[in-house]
């Protein structure tokens, strides 16, 4: 069995990835796709260069994502133009590690993690799609703590994507993580013993 894992940024979706891979699950990260995409050399990366010119990289040549996400987190067309370079690429890969992972074992849960799941149109690839909600405002809370952001920049980043309540509704697995780790950890444990996967 394949799942999409989503939500919302700092929702806490690396703590529900992290735990179920605990519970035997094997994950695709598809953040961390994309940072091997815009390592020096690939040429997804080259593609991103030419497109918004070198003041993108560190004298070394690496990404300077900090530059990259001024850019983009402000600015709807500029960010869509970076998905339309990055996410054809991400997407082959992770279907490419999903096929390859449930034919070395079918029985075992494989957790695809992608941030912008519903944003992507990526639901399709997956039996069901598991979504880790946290209300709004304690999303807004997090990110602001986590990345040192005052609230102008993290409701920028939260408007950059899907709203929670809109990915809540869709789910085929809702995990509520905004009632404490035991509780998040239970969802988890009945989920897996719901699938047989226990």
């Amino acid at each position: 069995m394949n799942i999409g894992l989503t939500g919302g940024i700092a929702s806490g979706k690396s703590t529900v990835s992290q735990e179920l891979v605990k519970r035997g699950a094997v994950l695709i990260d598809a953040d961390v796709i994309a940072r091997e995409i815009m390592e020096p050399g690939h040429p997804v990366l080259g593609t991103v260069v030419d497109t918004f010119g070198p003041s993108i990289l560190f004298p070394d040549g690496t990404l300077n994502r900090k530059r990259l996400g001024s850019i983009i987190f402000s600015n709807p067309e500029e960010r869509k133009a970076l998905e339309d370079i990055t996410h054809p690429a991400i997407r082959v890969e992770m279907r490419r590690r999903m096929v390859e992972y449930e034919a070395e074992d079918p029985k075992r849960l494989v957790v695809a993690d992608i941030p912008l799941l519903y944003e992507s149109r990526l639901e399709d690839l997956y039996d069901e799609i598991m979504v880790v909600y946290v209300p709004r405002e304690i999303q807004l809370e997090r990110l602001m703590q986590r990345d040192g952001l005052n609230r102008k920049d993290a409701e920028d980043r939260l408007n950059a994507q899907m709203d929670i309540e809109a990915k809540r509704e869709r789910a085929d697995i809702l995990i509520d993580n905004s009632l404490g780790l035991d509780e998040t950890l239970s969802q988890i444990d009945n989920f897996m013993r719901d699938k047989g996967l226990l």
